[in-house]
Order: C-alpha cells, then sequence, then structure tokens
C-alpha cells in the first residue's frame, strides 16, 4: 500500500498507514467489539484501495469529499456513513498520534432517509401469516413459535439465533426470553413471552425431546445440521418463505418487518412510546419516534378534509 506523508513546518513526516502495525495500534484506537472493529478495518481498507487506485499519496480534505461523492453513486446511504465513519475515525487516531493531520474533521456523511425501508403487518396480516403455517412438522412447530416471538417481541434476528434454552426465565408474574442487546456484554434484558407465545414455544421443545439447558431456542432440523444453531440468514429466509405462503410478497416484507409489526401494533394498542422504546431496546428514543410520527401520519385526515372543501 502507498505511503500517506503530511509535511510540517519542522519536518516531513511518513506515515504508512496501511501496515501491520499501524492497523494494531489503529484497532486499539477503536472502543468497540471485535464485530464493529472488523467492520471498521473493512471500511477504511477500502478508503485505502481508493487512494492507492487515484495515485493519491498526500490526502486532503478536497480528496475524501471526493471519495464520498464517489460513494454515493454506487452505495446506499448507510454504507456511506460506515465508510465515511471509519476514515474520520481512521484521522483522529492519526492525529492523536501526530503521524497526520485530521483531514476528515467536520465532514458530513450522507442524508440518511428516517422512514423505514421495510413495511410492517397489520394485526390481520400477522395472524394470516402464523396461521397459514403448518404445524403438525418439527419445522412447522419451530417457525410458527420463532414468528410468533418475533411478532410479538421485536426481537432482532441475531438474538433470535443466539437464544438458549435455559435464556426463558422468570421475570415478575411472566416468563421471560433473555437476551444479549445491542451494546452489551451478557444477556441482561428480556422480552416477555405472551401466553399464546409460550405454548408455542413450548409444544417445540416438547416435540424435539431433551436437549440441553445450552442447547439453541430454535434449532436447524435439516439432514446435514440438525440441532445446530440457526444463522440470521436462515432466520431470515424462513421468514421470507412464510410471508411468501401467506401472500405477502414484497420487497418491504422481510424478516425485519416483524420488528415493525411488534412496534406500530403495540402503539396503536395504546402502549406509550416509552414502553415501545423499552420493549425494542432502543438506546435513544428518537428510534421509536419515528413509529409514533408515522402512525400520526396516517391517522391524519388533512386529505380527506380538503377533498370535502373542493369536491363537497
Amino acid at each position: 500500500m502507498r505511503e500517506l506523508t503530511v509535511r510540517n513546518t519542522n519536518q516531513l513526516q511518513t506515515l504508512q498507514a496501511f501496515d501491520t502495525a499501524s492497523f494494531y495500534r489503529w484497532t486499539s484506537f477503536i472502543d468497540a467489539s471485535r464485530k464493529t472493529i472488523d467492520t471498521y478495518n473493512r471500511a477504511i481498507k477500502q478508503f485505502a484501495f481508493y487512494l492507492a487506485s487515484k495515485g493519491i499519496i498526500n490526502p486532503t480534505r478536497e480528496d475524501i469529499l471526493n471519495y464520498r461523492e464517489e460513494l454515493k453513486a454506487t452505495k446506499k446511504p448507510t454504507t456511506v456513513q460506515l465508510y465515511l465513519a471509519s476514515v474520520k475515525l481512521f484521522f483522529q487516531w492519526t492525529a492523536q498520534e501526530g503521524k497526520y493531520p485530521n483531514i476528515a474533521e467536520h465532514i458530513k456523511g450522507a442524508k440518511l432517509d428516517t422512514d423505514h425501508k421495510k413495511d410492517y403487518l397489520t394485526s390481520k396480516q400477522a395472524a394470516k401469516l402464523l396461521r397459514t403455517i403448518d404445524r403438525s412438522t418439527l419445522s412447522g412447530k419451530r417457525d410458527y413459535a420463532m414468528l410468533s416471538l418475533m411478532a410479538t417481541t421485536g426481537l432482532r434476528t441475531i438474538s433470535i439465533t443466539k437464544a438458549n434454552v435455559e435464556d426463558i426465565r422468570p421475570a415478575g408474574d411472566a416468563m421471560a426470553l433473555y437476551y444479549q442487546g445491542k451494546g452489551h456484554e451478557e444477556k441482561a434484558v428480556y422480552v416477555k413471552l405472551a401466553e399464546p407465545v409460550e405454548e408455542a414455544i413450548r409444544e417445540y421443545l416438547n416435540a424435539r425431546g431433551t436437549v440441553s439447558a445450552k442447547a439453541p431456542l430454535f434449532a436447524s432440523h435439516a439432514h446435514r445440521n440438525g440441532g445446530e444453531r440457526l444463522t440470521t440468514r436462515s432466520v431470515s429466509r424462513v421468514a421470507k418463505e412464510h410471508l411468501i405462503e401467506a401472500g405477502l410478497n414484497s420487497e418491504r416484507w422481510t424478516a425485519h418487518s416483524l420488528r415493525h409489526t411488534a412496534a406500530t401494533l403495540n402503539l396503536q394498542a395504546g402502549a406509550s412510546i416509552e414502553e415501545t422504546k423499552q420493549l425494542l431496546d432502543h438506546k435513544n428514543i428518537n428510534t421509536t419516534l419515528i413509529y409514533s410520527h408515522a402512525l400520526e401520519r396516517a391517522k391524519n385526515k388533512s386529505e380527506e378534509r380538503i377533498a370535502k372543501v373542493i369536491f363537497g
């Protein structure tokens, strides 16, 4: 990889920006999980490839702006944000190390649309989805229990895949599933299991027979990997297949739609924003407010009132 160089008033500094030693110090600078660090590393390598492809040895603020525009032409706004976040962190580090000035300071990323990219299911659609699942097979019992859990709690697919049998424990006067929330190190947060959901999970576990407490709550039942933990891709595939079977075939209906469904139906049923925030384990209430604003817009009858004025 090419060198990055910078001239200051005293000397010409040379930064081997992407060698192994630098990367070790760079990753130590990032206070995040291993998975997040790996993501930032992949992103900063893309920036390194960009510099190399353009023959840029001494990157400037303008180079980063040009990089941003090139990203916008081919990447989604969320991806652009991630790539630029890695660049900004990288140059924060180079400046702190005295290796290169922070040329990325105050550079803005792509503008993100706050609307959800996936649709929620209405109460009738959610009921239809679950009703069409064949519960006579072991896989069917699993899918019904799993999708019922996701639709009533809003759990992410990653939480579903990490759930163990032993994670079902009491919480007050109800049974709950404890899970590792986003940004948490332990399974310290939980969602309560509504009675129909708990019954569906118990029916599935009974059909599986004896399993260890640390066994995955939802397992694969394919011949090649029976009993193994499902992947997030598998959970997404299962959800999509059943959505299609229920006649809900759209790119905007996916496994993540069940999370939106839980939030939306909860608010429609009279829950507060704070209750919904707690249910979804949102860190920022502004994220939860997106659901509230969408519902308020749906209730807005402005168009109907205007039409009455015009057409009588």
